[in-house]
């Protein structure tokens, strides 16, 4: 593998770790403008039986898929870690850019990371118990094994720093706001991915205007972005707020903990494992996290019809509100594995959305065209792929060239 897809580079490498709470994401890339993927690779089912590690290369034939040894999230790292240091190498490597999904209020920007940044990061688990945690100790089993090599941490919750005042406030006792509590907003790699996309296929007068970015995956938010910049987003303090997901309840009644309390006993773990773990699609549906699964059994499950349709009439609000705090809407934009793959699902959401202007082309729709809309529709809607890990690569490569 190595010999086939590392030979000779112009220049070293770029290498790119998205760590999810039961995944870990990873790419190789060009340290150089045309940032040119070389491989992607994933290890999935981190804890489960059969864990596998897969890569898939730049053609057909270079992809690697195999069962690995992780009982836990430690033994996942030190399977990369050997993978990179048989395939790739550490003098082929320039740098490695980290995806962080909560830089808290101290991190707005992508930096280089050190021991004193470490440290500060284990002190912003409490924001985000779910993901920094695994994210710490990659950059850390990383560290021990290429203890030269630069690392550098892109924060999720970028994009979405200079939030309007009125959008990043809590309606709480003012002095928790002292203490880092407001809205920071997620999958700002994905968004600012998506704008630049945007800007590309469809000119920079339409990424200025008033847009509406649907990250719709495992995870799921929704950005309100006029001018280039975001302007409101679903999620809040955590990335648990909002639309509901494939196993996250998104927004929820806050008296919901204290009936818990009192009538099941819940404590705030067992009601956080609840809200991330146990509810959104799966915990309506009692059978599957997968829209793929419930799309196929809808017709034959009330249950997973429900949650279905709970999920797109969420979203559909969400859509109404933001155009409202946009005052109009011009761009529509759908994406992550749902956004872009299910027809069934955007069709949905946009039924009955024909008063901001929504109207959809369903042969383009079915197809997963990037433009959906018919040419009548005051709304341009699309779908574009998103990129996170090309994200962190560019802003990599940025601070790469900048010298910081």
């Amino acid at each position: 593998m190595r010999q086939e897809l590392l030979m000779k580079p112009a220049r070293p490498y770029i290498l790119t770790i998205n760590g999810g709470s039961s995944s870990i994401k990873f790419a190789l890339f060009e340290a150089d403008d045309s940032l040119k993927r070389i491989f992607a690779g994933e290890i999935e089912r981190i804890g489960l039986p059969k864990t596998t590690l897969r890569v898939k290369g730049l053609n057909q034939d270079h992809h690697v898929a195999e069962v690995v040894v992780a009982p836990d999230y430690t033994a996942a790292a030190d399977v990369l870690m050997d993978w990179i240091e048989r395939h790739v190498g550490q003098e082929l490597l320039a740098v490695v850019g980290h995806r962080l999904v909560h830089g808290g209020p101290r991190y707005n920007r992508p930096q280089r990371l050190n021991a004193e940044m470490v440290e500060e990061l284990r002190r912003l688990n409490p924001f985000d118990p779910e993901h920094l945690p695994e994210e710490i100790l990659l950059i850390e089993v990383l560290g021990r094994r290429f203890p030269h090599l630069p690392q550098i941490a892109c924060f999720d919750t970028t994009f979405h720093h200079d939030l309007p005042r009125v959008a990043r406030l809590l309606p709480i006792p003012r002095h928790y706001e002292a203490l880092g509590v407001r809205r920071y907003g997620f999958h700002g790699l994905s968004y600012q991915f998506l704008m630049e996309e945007l800007a590309r296929v469809a000119g920079p007068e339409a990424a200025q205007g008033r847009v509406i970015l649907a990250h719709l995956g495992n995870g799921a938010s929704l950005a309100a972005v006029h001018g280039g910049k975001s302007m409101d987003t679903s999620m809040g303090l955590t990335p648990a707020a909002g639309v509901p997901m494939s196993t996250r309840s998104g927004d929820l009644d806050p008296g919901l903990f204290g009936y818990l309390a009192r009538t099941e006993g819940f404590d705030a773990k067992r009601f956080n494992e609840m809200v991330n773990f146990q509810s959104g699609l799966l915990g309506l549906s009692e059978t599957s996290s997968d829209m793929r699964d419930l799309l196929s059994c809808e017709a034959k499950d009330v249950r997973a019809a429900e949650a279905v349709a709970l999920f797109c009439y969420q979203i559909k609000k969400w859509i109404g509100s933001f155009a409202a705090a946009l005052g109009g809407l011009e761009t529509l934009v759908f994406a992550g594995g749902i956004g872009e793959n299910a027809a069934a699902i955007r069709t949905r959401i946009c039924d009955g959305l024909g008063f901001l202007g929504i109207q959809l082309e369903e042969k383009c729709n079915a197809a997963n065209e990037n433009l959906i809309s018919t040419t009548t529709s005051r709304t341009i809607v699309r779908v574009i792929r998103t990129d996170e890990e090309q994200m962190i690569a560019k802003m990599v490569l940025g601070l790469m060239e900048t010298g910081e």
